[in-house]
């Protein structure tokens, strides 16, 4: 950490909340009087030196229609305070034209003559005439010809001196007016934070999370700041108090279901640790029980640790073409369950149908909700996967969802009794719905009219927009 962060970090430090409120508040309120005095002053600079400025444009225009043949030499020889006739002079394009008898009254430079070539703009510049202040104009005059009009700027300049130190004054009032406005908003506005604060310290040292913050009685569009905060308090310990809870159970419930496949692991392993006493057969079925156990352990912890995923990955996200997507995945589960039969309807517009994503994440999705159809489908029955603009749908043949067992099939390691034979965890809906809403998605689970299941995930947004393996039964 670098010098000036550690003294800032010790700054903060020692300074009561109080003190920095104030002191932001002050800095805030005083950049704001400054910065309006210096826009203020800008402008009226600027005012000063248009007017300056059209003033010199008329009195060129006044100079050309009097005196549109004169020879290149000083016209006008006394500078006035914005008043005609300005001082004005004639100066050629080429050094070789100049009057030799008198001397130019005003400072000729290249630009005058590249003017005067029409080889650039007329333009306005600030000049100093015996001693004093004055603007000039250099434009065009004639053919080769550049005409020079100036008038004294003291008056302008005396104004913006005076514009310069009453801003000045006005900002430093401002800022030691903001150090007083900050000071009383500080003590003023941090009360019921004091309040808020002790409360809050009163829930960490009972470590308590259903403790709640008593707001004031009212409608709580006419609440204030410091109210709504300790709303948003009580909103995040509600929220707290369910994830601990959810927490919890995730944990028990994944301890119920390690504890079979580990107990059967063990006696496994501890049979195979006694091969020389197996005949050949027992010690090939003790080898593949224990691989399957190892595949079913090692899938449930992936099953788990995706789902103990606060929130899904953002990075990556690719523009995926959900009928690609959904061939690659049908394509993939015909090859996993050669005994089902998968058939894909779509219509013509979904040929350039995307979805902002993961293309992993939608590729898993879609293949737990095929596997899990495919598992309560009968011997060769069908599942049509069906995908219009609007959503995909998963249908398949087989019994269906129990209506007790229909509002929990989304539910982690919930397996209604039918399904406890089958195998798996009861994980693969519970990451579907998880990577669907990732996705800007939603899942839903209903039972076909003319039997069967059918899930059907509705694409929440357009293309262009952010839009697992068993059924819970």
């Amino acid at each position: 950490m670098s010098a000036g962060r550690r003294l800032g970090a010790r700054w903060r430090r020692r300074r009561p909340l109080r003190t920095r409120l104030a002191l932001a508040a002050s800095a805030a309120v005083a950049l704001v009087a400054i910065g309006v005095c210096a826009a203020a002053f800008f402008i009226l600079r600027y005012a000063l030196y248009h007017q300056l400025d059209l003033n010199l444009t008329q009195s060129a225009t006044r100079v050309t229609q009097q005196n549109r043949e004169e020879a290149p030499g000083v016209l006008a020889g006394e500078c006035r305070f914005l008043s005609a006739p300005a001082c004005a002079q004639i100066v050629p394009a080429d050094p070789a034209d100049d009057p030799g008898k008198q001397p130019y009254l005003l400072p000729v430079s290249a630009p005058v003559r590249e003017v005067a070539a029409r080889r650039r703009t007329p333009y306005f510049t600030n000049i100093t005439l015996d001693g004093r202040p004055a603007r000039m104009l250099t434009t065009t005059f004639g053919k080769g010809k550049a005409l020079q009009v100036a008038l004294r700027a003291d008056t302008v300049h005396k104004g913006v001196r005076q514009a310069a130190w009453l801003l000045s004054l006005a900002g430093g009032t401002g800022v030691l007016l903001a150090g007083a406005l900050g000071y009383g908003v500080s003590r003023t506005g941090l009360a019921p934070v004091a309040r808020l604060t002790a409360t809050a310290e009163r829930i960490a040292a009972t470590r308590d999370a259903r403790h709640r913050i008593e707001l004031p009685p009212g409608p709580p569009g006419r609440q204030d700041e410091v109210t709504r905060l300790a709303a948003t308090f009580n909103t995040m310990l509600d929220e707290l108090e369910q994830s601990v809870t959810a927490q919890r159970r995730l944990v028990a419930d994944a301890s119920h279901e390690l504890r079979t496949p580990l107990t059967a692991l063990r006696t496994n392993a501890e049979l195979l640790a006694r091969a020389d006493r197996l005949t050949d057969a027992q010690r090939d079925r003790a080898s593949s029980a224990l691989a399957r156990q190892l595949r079913e352990v090692t899938g449930l912890i992936n099953d788990l640790i995706e789902l103990a995923r606060e929130e899904e990955p953002h990075p990556l996200l690719e523009t995926v073409q959900l009928q690609h997507l959904t061939e690659h995945a049908v394509a993939a589960a015909r090859a996993h369950w050669p005994g089902t039969e998968f058939t894909l309807w779509t219509d013509d517009p979904v040929a350039g149908l995307t979805l902002p994503g993961v293309p992993s994440r939608l590729a898993r999705l879609l293949t737990n909700l095929l596997d899990n159809a495919a598992k309560f489908s009968p011997p060769g029955g069908p599942v049509e996967v069906t995908l219009t603009t609007g959503a995909l749908t998963v249908r398949d043949h087989g019994p269906g969802i129990a209506e007790a067992d229909l509002p929990y099939v989304f539910d982690r390691f919930y397996r209604a009794r039918t399904a406890r034979a089958l195998p798996g965890s009861g994980l693969g809906l519970a990451m579907a719905r998880q990577i669907a809403r990732a996705h800007h998605c939603e899942l839903t689970a209903e039972n076909a009219t003319d039997g069967g299941a059918l899930f059907r995930i509705t694409f929440a947004a357009p293309a262009g927009h952010h839009g697992g393996g068993d059924r819970g039964r």
